[in-house]
Order: structure tokens, then C-alpha cells, then sequence
């Protein structure tokens, strides 16, 4: 088989594979960028395999970095853009579960797509189009099958992140785990417990978002993988509740754990300690547990503008979208209306400094001062006070004359 046209990506790294090629060396594209022109879908990176060793493309490349030197790979560096250049290598044992102990560059691409995940991942593009396809990978993805290269135990021995990976391609791609594949799955689900979980965080998140969500999460409940990752093992019910939503792709990150932390039932001290566990950036925790209650809100009730005041537009519009998910239909643009008409947007808008109002009432400084700038801020934006200096202290007089009393 023979691709019809190359995409702009492969013909803007054409030239690297014309002079290594000249040289005398192999070299072709690779991985998950062919994979994706076979399925009509947006490339991402090209990558790129030769039988050149690291410092002999160094010798061809005038402006090269050593991204990834000790196991093959070069980047280098065009007028456009730049392209990991990595030598065919075989690789050793893997003592962690995650990195080969020693890796051995060799001149056969054979040896070098044979140490590759899954066969969708193990077919290179010769510069003439030529498609090479060793372990019929090509069936598989007519066939929509996610299979392991080679004896699938060996591999997830090796790298036991791929796993997640398989999880993940079967949201993504709707595929469908050849059976040794998932078996293998299913024996070593507890490798997981080896390896970081900065790394099934990145898979989990990606599972999360497939356009076949349900399929991924089913295989990530029934294969038990969910039990050796942080926080989850309680919670396998739950999370097959949450593959049932009906709906998009998740748009979002912080969409996608907002609708789990809703399916799992958890309190805002729960969430932050689960996000915790799964290493989520403090601003990603701060958004969710914002996002939950808001969530929980707006599935019972209309917004009112306090509530809208308090989550902010873009949270907002983040919540009202998962209303697909409960089988609602969202209304973003009276979001964007709604707060649009807001009389204010933050407290610093508020017609009513802090300084000023000490200077007006004679009470000692103290907590009372951001109390009644608060109260002020709830009266002004739910449309009962207007948001001018004069009716704005007036309020706050008869106020605290009532607290102060």
C-alpha cells in the first residue's frame, strides 16, 4: 500500500529524509503520525526513525539539540520547524516497568518496529509513499483492533504505562482490545502500582476525554486497572455510572473531573485530597471544586446571578455545557447575557472602598470592614442596592447599626 498524497507535516520534514537517505542511511516516518493519516485525523508530531546513529546525524545536521541522546534521539532543526530524529534500537529488560535498562542501536527497522506498543503504532512511510506494514497493523486498523506487537505479556511487562495507553487508544479510536491483548491487560493490571502517577494521570485524563469514553472506561473498570490508581479502587460502580453518561467528547480537563467527581459522589475536602493523590495542578483543584457545587446547582435550578457572580463566565459556561451529559440542553448564550448585565464583575468594581468605609464609620479597624464590603457586594449583584457611594453607605450604616448593637 502506497499513501496517495503526504500531508503538509510529512512534506515539511521531507528534506531531512532526502539527506539522510543520501547519505546512505534509512530513514522513514513513523509511529503514531502514520497511524493518524490512515485514520483522517490531525497530526500531531512526525516523527521520524533512520538506520543513522545519533552522532551521524549530527555529522549530516548543521543545528541539531540532544533531546533524547542516550536512546537515540536528535532534534533537528529546520528553517520551519523542528523533528525528533531517533536511531532503530532494540531494547533490554525493563527493571522499573517503565524504561528499558539498556538500549542498543541497530540498522533494521524490523528490530526497531518490533519493540513498538500496539500495530497500529508499528507502520513507517518510505519518502516514496511506500507503507511498511510488519505486523499487519494495516488489518487492524481496517478491522478497528487495538492489538500489542508481538506477545502482548512481554510488552506490558516492559512498559507497564502501556496499558493506559491501550485504555486510552480504545476511547479515542472506538477500537475494539484484541483478546490476548486485554487477557494481558487483565494478568498485570497491578503493574500499574510501579509506575508514577504524573504518567497515568496523563492517560487517565485522555480516557476521559475519547469520543468512545464508554468503551475505554468499561475496559479500564473490567480489566481492574482502576483499582491501582489513586483514590479509585471504591469506586468501580461509580465509574462505570460515569461511562454511561450520553454526550460529546469532554471539551475539557476540567470538565472531565467535574462530571467524575459528581459521579463519585465526593465532598469539596474529598476532591481536594483525591486531585491530590492524582497530582493535579492547585488551579485545576481550585476550578473543580468551584465547578462540583455549581454543578450540583444547576442541575436542581435556574442560574441566579450570585451564583453566576461567584463562578465567573468561563466556569460558567464550563457547567452549564455539561448539561448534555444529564440529557439537558444548555443555554450558554443566556450565560454570556446574564453576565453581561451584571452590575459588577469583582469586588474592586464595588462604588465603596475599604478605606472609605473606615474613614466613615468610627469603629475600630477589625474584620467588620471586608464583612460589610461583602454583604454590600451580595445586595448590589443581586439587584437590590445600586452601586453608587452614597446608597451603598447609607445601607452599610443601618447595617451594622443592627451588628454593631
Amino acid at each position: 500500500m502506497r499513501l496517495e498524497a503526504f500531508p503538509l507535516e510529512f512534506q515539511g520534514a521531507m528534506p531531512i529524509l532526502r539527506k539522510l537517505q543520501s547519505a546512505g542511511y534509512e530513514a522513514y516516518y513513523v509511529g503514531g503520525s502514520v497511524r493518524d493519516i490512515l485514520l483522517n485525523k490531525p497530526i500531531h508530531d512526525v516523527d521520524i526513525a533512520t538506520s543513522a546513529f545519533p552522532a551521524e546525524v549530527k555529522e549530516l545536521f548543521h543545528r541539531t539539540i540532544d533531546v533524547g541522546i542516550d536512546h537515540g534521539t536528535v532534534m533537528v532543526i529546520t528553517k520551519e520547524a523542528t523533528y525528533e530524529v531517533t536511531t532503530f534500537r532494540t531494547e533490554s529488560t525493563y527493571q522499573d516497568y517503565r524504561r528499558p535498562d539498556h538500549v542498543e542501536f541497530v540498522r533494521s527497522l524490523k528490530e526497531d518496529l518490533k519493540r513498538r506498543d500496539f500495530t497500529i503504532n508499528a507502520l513507517a512511510v518510505g519518502i516514496d509513499g511506500t507503507i511498511i506494514d510488519l505486523f499487519d497493523g494495516l488489518d487492524d486498523l481496517r478491522n478497528k483492533v487495538l492489538r500489542a506487537v508481538g506477545n502482548p505479556y512481554e510488552r506490558f511487562h516492559e512498559d507497564a504505562l502501556r496499558m493506559m495507553r491501550a485504555l486510552r487508544f480504545v476511547s479515542h479510536l472506538g477500537f475494539t482490545l484484541e483478546p490476548n491483548t486485554f487477557e494481558a491487560i487483565q494478568e498485570y493490571h497491578s503493574l500499574l502500582a510501579k509506575i508514577s502517577t504524573e504518567r497515568i494521570n496523563v492517560e487517565f485524563v485522555k480516557l476521559m476525554m475519547g469520543s468512545f469514553r464508554e468503551a475505554g472506561l468499561r475496559s479500564f473498570v473490567e480489566s481492574e486497572c482502576y483499582i491501582y490508581c489513586p483514590g479509585l479502587r471504591s469506586y468501580g460502580e461509580a465509574l462505570l455510572n460515569f461511562s454511561e453518561l450520553r454526550g460529546p467528547a469532554i471539551p475539557t480537563e476540567r470538565q472531565a473531573w467535574t462530571l467524575l467527581m459528581a459521579m463519585l459522589d465526593m465532598n469539596i475536602t474529598d476532591i481536594r485530597h483525591f486531585m491530590k493523590e492524582w497530582k493535579c495542578s492547585n488551579q485545576l483543584i481550585r476550578e473543580v471544586t468551584q465547578m462540583v457545587p455549581a454543578l450540583q446547582f444547576r442541575l436542581k435550578y435556574e442560574w441566579d446571578n450570585w451564583t453566576l457572580y461567584q463562578l465567573g463566565r468561563e466556569l460558567a459556561l464550563s457547567v452549564e455545557y455539561l448539561l448534555y451529559y444529564f440529557e439537558r440542553e444548555p443555554n450558554l448564550e443566556k450565560i454570556r447575557l446574564l453576565y453581561q448585565y451584571l452590575p459588577i464583575y469583582s469586588l474592586k468594581d464595588l462604588a465603596l472602598k475599604g478605606n472609605e468605609v473606615m474613614e466613615y464609620f468610627d469603629y475600630p479597624r477589625g474584620p467588620w470592614i471586608s464583612m460589610i464590603l461583602n454583604v454590600l457586594e451580595q445586595e448590589v449583584i443581586e439587584g437590590n442596592l445600586k452601586n453608587q457611594k452614597e446608597d451603598l453607605l447609607n445601607y452599610a450604616e443601618g447595617y451594622l447599626k443592627k451588628e454593631m448593637s
